[in-house]
């Protein structure tokens, strides 16, 4: 009787850590909840609505294609490792896309002192001089991260026989 106790426990257990694990990567997955606090411009942190997030995801979606497609050209007609570095090219715009959305910051909007929370295309400037910088860098940072990921996306195809 006491075995079958401890079992039951361990299953409890293992059920709330999956359930965890899960809450985990839901929240990942969804770094743009629907928490209102989330639809604030933070001087470095977030300077994009979800509608500016959906299009950032897109672009990412789109880069990660083209990366494909053209790494498949690349090794399917056998050309020369020096023609691979065009990869670096959509991978950059991939990682791009989906780094910004992630961040829920666009590179473009920080090096412009705006940012847009709400419709697509229309945007607010920023006028305070110490949000200016922490935009600026920030934009550098996220930017800096894309081709790196480039970099290495390139490496990698570069290297393949």
């Amino acid at each position: 009787m006491n075995v079958f106790i401890i079992q039951l426990t361990k299953i409890k257990t293992r059920a709330i850590s999956l359930d965890q694990a899960i809450a985990f990567m839901s929240s990942f997955n969804e770094n743009n909840g629907s928490n209102p606090s989330n639809e604030k411009y933070i001087p470095g942190t977030c300077n994009m609505g979800r509608e500016e997030i959906k299009r950032r995801k897109a672009s990412g979606w789109t880069g990660l294609v083209l990366t494909v497609i053209t790494i498949s050209l690349l090794l399917w007609f056998s050309a020369p490792h020096w023609m691979r570095l065009v990869v670096f090219i959509p991978a950059v715009m991939g990682a791009t896309g989906f780094i910004q959305a992630y961040n829920k910051f666009c590179v473009y909007f920080g090096f412009g002192h705006m940012f847009n929370l709400g419709e697509v295309g229309k945007t607010d400037t920023i006028d305070q001089k110490e949000f200016r910088v922490k935009d600026r860098a920030r934009a550098w940072q996220l930017l800096a991260y894309a081709f790196g990921t480039g970099l290495i996306i390139t490496v990698i195809v570069y290297l393949l026989p």
